[in-house]
């Protein structure tokens, strides 16, 4: 029984330890190409649904649960102000993208949209963000057909000059 506990206290404490060791970073740029699951310093919310890394980019997908909300969380953000931009498309269908602020990813009430959700139409994205304090960036993704997919691939955030 010691041994078990023992085990489970070492296992939680590595946990901790993981998290503990991503900083606050002033600029992200990631295509995807490396990862083969998602980024330890990243969110990844699913629900019923799938995101993941695959094919040098990250895969929103909805399997048989259109509806499902789906989060992709950035390491947290050194408040200030940035331009993010990444491409964005889907398979077809109803698909929505909304981008959020985040003080606390364990915490619903902490997210704060700061794009309304939209219509993935394709191509390059570029919005410009304001943080006024420290936070994670969140990519809200909504499918509303069985068997949908949107696709993200090659982000950067960039402080504005």
């Amino acid at each position: 029984m010691r041994k078990l506990v023992l085990a489970g206290i070492i296992t939680f404490g590595g946990f901790l330890t993981a998290n503990a060791q991503c900083k606050t970073v002033t600029s992200l740029t990631e295509n995807f190409d490396t990862w083969k699951e998602i980024n330890k310093c990243w969110t990844a919310e699913q629900g019923k649904a799938m995101l993941y890394a695959t094919e040098k980019k990250v895969t929103f997908y909805s399997m048989t649960s259109p509806g499902e909300k789906m989060y992709l969380v950035t390491p947290k953000i050194k408040a200030g102000n940035y331009t993010l931009t990444f491409d964005i498309s889907d398979n077809g269908g109803e698909t929505t993208l909304e981008l959020l602020t985040i003080n606390n990813s364990a915490d619903k009430k902490s997210y704060v949209s700061f794009a309304k959700p939209s219509k993935i139409v394709g191509g390059k994205k570029t919005v410009n963000i304001s943080l006024k304090k420290d936070s994670h960036i969140g990519m809200k993704v909504m499918l509303n057909g069985v068997h949908q997919a949107v696709y993200l691939d090659n982000l950067s955030l960039k402080p504005k000059k």
